[in-house]
């Protein structure tokens, strides 16, 4: 069955808004069920990602216009205005009669003919007004940030009070567009070189990371997990940030290393790549459908070092020490909203529980940690009571680890001032996620 690329957009987002989706999956799973071309798949995806970014601005500006409140539109006819509205404000190749009568035609095949009528008003009035209204920052900066940013206000508040205003704008206008997809090279199969010109000789654009090596930064993929490189366990997809949280560990041949929360993978493989597939690797996590995952990668990276352990990881129970310990907590993800734009409507960001819970695995993953071994305690997360508090109690409460210097990497900066032991990383700093990396020894 062949569909609009409009139709293809709609179906992802209503997805996403009430399923609770994640938007990469879903959009990957759309488009590929229903064969659109390269260019509506372009043009869905664009428009796709667009509204979910845009969220809070469009909704604030169909309220202005509407006689109803957001809470009282139907949930899909809201998505279908905030389409409209996108393309009319931000797809500059979409004439604006194209964004309405489109918009329209969207109601029928959805059920939705009872509000065509709602719909094209709305639309008609946005046309005529030729310009998103936002509201006066001089009421209140972080309505104002909110709104423009489409970020909610308490992650606005949690930000400016922790960051400040600079870092806050900074990481606001991060939130914009789509980041590169930044890949780790399979260094037991190919080199980086080798995997660049594989990947330029079938159109895919590839940098070389300035701040990592052996990673690659790709445009123009399509479904990754279609690439014959893919295929052949050439690569994982992983970000920068992640990947230097590796190097930081710094795991060695022949060495043993524990990860304590691992699915899906992208660190215990990144790991065993550093250590040539030499050694042991217990990848544990609390279950065992995400562990499937660590396997499956591993089986297709030819890494067999990999052994997976499932539990609750502030109770593990191991018969051995490790020379290196991972401990990437989860987390509240607000570094990686940029990724996962859906991310930043959550309703329940666990700021007040998760600390805590992050800090009780941190606690018994330092119990798995051999004298004179190494620990990393990470989130993908920009929140300081999930990350430096949580670094800083632990050497307040475990006089048997000392704080380990980190070595900053080229090109990587810091944004804030940090314990040397500790290090922030910030999208609009280090065009990265955002991720905290704390290091420790046993004495």
């Amino acid at each position: 069955m062949k569909i609009s690329a409009r139709q293809a957009a709609f179906l992802a987002l209503v997805k996403v808004e009430e399923n609770q989706a994640y938007s990469n999956l879903t959009l990957d799973h759309i488009l590929s069920e229903y064969g659109l071309s390269p260019r509506d798949k372009s043009f869905a995806a664009k428009l796709f990602y667009g509204v979910i970014e845009k969220r809070l601005l469009l909704d604030y500006n169909i309220s202005i216009n509407s006689s109803r409140s957001i809470k009282e539109i139907d949930t899909r006819a809201l998505i279908i205005l905030r389409m409209g509205l996108y393309q009319l404000y931000f797809m500059e190749g979409v004439p604006d009669s194209a964004a309405v009568n489109e918009s329209v035609e969207l109601c029928r095949p959805n059920g939705l003919s009872r509000v065509c009528g709602f719909i094209n008003g709305i639309l008609r009035t946005s046309v005529k007004k030729k310009e998103l209204c936002l509201p006066d920052p001089k009421k209140g900066k972080n309505k104002y940030y909110s709104i423009k940013y489409s970020c909610p206000e308490n992650i606005i508040k949690l930000w400016r009070k922790s960051y400040g205003d600079e870092n806050t704008l900074g990481m606001l206008e991060a939130l914009e567009g789509r980041p590169p997809l930044c890949i780790r090279v399979n260094t037991l199969k190919t080199t980086s070189r080798e995997l660049k010109e594989s990947f330029e000789n079938c159109g895919i654009k590839v940098e070389y990371s300035d701040k990592v090596s052996d990673c690659l930064l790709l445009e123009g993929t399509g479904a990754i997990e279609q690439l014959c490189q893919y295929k052949q366990g050439l690569f994982h997809v992983q970000d920068e940030a992640s990947q230097l949280c590796c190097k930081i560990l710094a795991p060695c041949e022949n060495s043993i290393m524990t990860d304590v929360c691992s699915a899906p993978g992208g660190k215990s493989f990144t790991a065993a790549q550093l250590m040539k597939n030499r050694g042991s690797i217990t990848a544990c996590d609390l279950y065992r459908s995400r562990l499937r995952l660590v396997e499956n990668g591993a089986k297709r990276l030819s890494i067999d070092i990999i052994k997976t352990l499932e539990g609750d990881s502030s109770k593990l129970s191991l018969d051995f020490c490790a020379d290196r310990v991972l401990c990437d907590v989860p987390c509240s993800g607000l570094g990686i909203i940029r990724r996962k734009p859906e991310l930043r409507y959550k309703k329940d960001f666990g700021f007040d529980s998760l600390p805590e819970i992050q800090y009780s695995i941190l606690c018994r993953a330092a119990e798995l940690v051999k004298s004179g071994g190494l620990l990393v305690y990470s989130t993908c997360t920009l929140n300081p009571d999930e990350n430096n508090l949580n670094a800083s109690r632990f050497l307040e409460e475990h006089s048997n680890f000392e704080a380990e210097k980190i070595i900053l990497p080229k090109n990587i900066k810091r944004g804030i001032d940090e314990k040397d032991n500790e290090l922030t990383l910030f999208p609009h700093i280090n065009n990265t996620d955002g991720f905290f990396i704390s290091l420790f020894k046993r004495k």
